[in-house]
């Protein structure tokens, strides 16, 4: 049985290019999230979501359920965590130009919210291997480089945290004008939250 289905593609804020899926037709509307980072109040914003006045009708959703786990009791905002991460990366690299920060970033891409906003309220650029794979979103293009000699690093290393041990970071960077460098690492991750308790 054939039948006409309209699929609308909604931003999922989880990384540069990331959807949810709403699929409407005859027999109802379901709405496919897979990974998605939204913050209290953007649903209420999408258009897309609303017919006139009110919330479309959604008969089923299927959750990414990642952390829909009691044991995430509390996931912090993504600007309470960016507060954070600022207010730490501020004081450790005021102390001296060869006190860096390296952001142990396990994914390839979900992490531009976080260089933007370190690069423009310290103005220090993010090292990173490479830049081809950020090409295409112009907008972050400013705020990171390869430029090794930069306080705050993301670039990886197939033994991230084996270079880390050693005090040296994955792009092999231990001394700076012959002066070692002080490295504190910082592990951008959600799952932290499901390891600690209330």
């Amino acid at each position: 049985q054939k039948e006409d289905i309209e699929v609308t593609l909604l931003p999922a804020g989880h990384c540069p290019g990331s959807v949810m899926f709403l699929f409407e037709g005859a027999n109802g509307t379901v709405l496919y999230t897979g990974d998605f980072r939204l913050a209290k109040g953007e649903a209420a914003r999408m258009e897309l979501l609303h017919s006139g006045t009110r919330v479309k009708d959604i008969q089923s959703v299927y959750l990414d359920t990642t952390f829909c786990d009691p044991r995430f009791y509390h996931i912090p905002s993504r600007e309470e965590c960016l507060n954070g991460i600022l207010e730490l990366v501020r004081s450790w690299t005021s102390l001296t130009r060869y006190h860096v920060v390296w952001l142990n970033c396990k994914a390839a891409y979900g992490y531009e919210y976080l260089f933007i906003n370190l690069s423009e309220e310290l103005g220090i650029k993010v090292h990173v291997n490479k830049l081809d794979m950020f090409r295409n979103m112009p907008e972050i293009l400013y705020h990171i480089t390869t430029d090794r000699h930069t306080q705050i690093h993301a670039c990886r290393h197939p033994r991230d945290d084996e270079c880390f041990r050693r005090n040296r970071l994955p792009c092999g960077m231990t001394c700076q004008n012959g002066n070692p460098l002080h490295i504190i690492s910082i592990k951008p991750s959600t799952m932290w939250f499901g390891e600690r308790i209330k």
